[in-house]
């Protein structure tokens, strides 16, 4: 991926002049500002998600689609629930209000199957991000952005075979997530040792440290656990010092938190997905869409991760995370 990166910034600086450079440092200040940098009409779209305020990794989603929205001229709205229902419902709000467009997350999509359809029907463009990627090209929406779940999961199984893992602890902390599960499933699949499930209330994080501790204390053969938000390796971490365990404690997502536990070691390694990517990128392209209907992908989701992070990318990485877009 980062040769890729790199291939496609080098042919965009090739293919500008001087005045072209200065003219896009010009628009990303303007956008850093909160500036608008285009002279198109004033669109709103509206971001529903399974998941929001107070969550690291949608705290930074919303800071990419705020600042993609800034650039764009958009008047962005927000709105998260982690029960289907009532995120469908936050669906309909904003097909009531008749927004421009709608970005949503498809956690749950059997709740959001029907909503996401009356979007479509009623012409709003719909681009689905994080979670979803099995369902978003039959659900109607113009693409996806994020990583495919069971693809990051296989990376998490091939990592843990590289470290010499024998039996791992895969953490989900939102029973009824498909993406969770497809984490899980994906690490088990590619692992090459033993690895089992452990169901908790992610809203309770002190249940969950309890119930890292509980399994750790009682089976010492556990080598690694794996958790699947970065709110959640911290409890891990405790656990395991409270329960005595040697297992390493790894994680998908980065915030800065996983990023000082990387470069501590308390983090063997992270799974990043660039989620202010997902947030700008989604509001970008529905600005592209509505400004000139240009739409990626090809038919195929727009991939941002996933990339394991370690202690030494984490130091390269450190003032990203620290400003909270990493």
């Amino acid at each position: 991926m980062g040769a890729v990166l790199a291939a496609v910034l080098a042919a965009s600086l090739a293919g500008c002049s001087s005045t072209g450079g200065k003219r896009a440092e010009e628009r990303a200040q303007q956008a850093a500002e909160g500036r608008s940098a285009v002279n198109t009409p004033r669109w709103t779209f509206a971001m529903v998600t399974h998941s929001g305020d107070g969550d690291t990794f949608w705290d930074i989603v919303q800071k990419g689609a705020k600042q993609a929205a800034d650039k764009d001229n958009i008047n962005f709205l927000y709105s998260h629930s982690d029960e289907g229902q009532q995120q469908a419902e936050l669906v309909q709000t904003a097909i009531d209000k008749k927004v421009d467009g709608l970005i949503v997350s498809l956690a749950k999509p059997d709740s959001m199957k029907a909503v996401v359809a009356k979007a479509v029907k009623a012409g709003i463009p719909v681009i689905t991000v994080n979670s979803g990627v099995a369902e978003s090209k039959a659900f109607g929406a113009l693409t996806h952005i994020g990583q495919d779940e069971s693809v990051a999961g296989e990376a998490v199984g091939d990592e843990l075979n590289q470290r010499d893992r024998k039996k791992v602890l895969c953490v989900l902390h939102e029973q009824g997530n498909v993406g969770h599960e497809q984490r899980c499933a994906g690490a088990k699949k590619n692992f090459d040792g033993t690895m089992q499930n452990l169901y908790v209330d992610g809203t309770n994080m002190p249940d969950v440290q309890a119930s890292i501790e509980a399994k750790l204390s009682s089976d010492k053969d556990i080598d690694a656990v794996v958790t699947l938000g970065a709110p959640f390796a911290a409890a891990a971490v405790k656990a395991k010092r409270t329960a005595g365990s040697e297992a390493e404690i790894d994680t998908f997502d980065l915030n800065a938190s996983v990023a000082t536990g990387l470069q501590d070691t308390s983090l063997g390694f992270a799974v990043d997905q660039q989620p202010y990517l997902q947030g700008y990128e989604a509001v970008d392209l529905l600005w592209l869409y509505r400004y000139n209907q240009n739409v990626l992908g090809g038919g195929l989701p727009v991939l941002t991760g996933p990339q394991v992070i370690t202690a030494e990318d984490a130091d390269a990485l450190a003032e990203y995370t620290a400003r909270g877009t990493r």
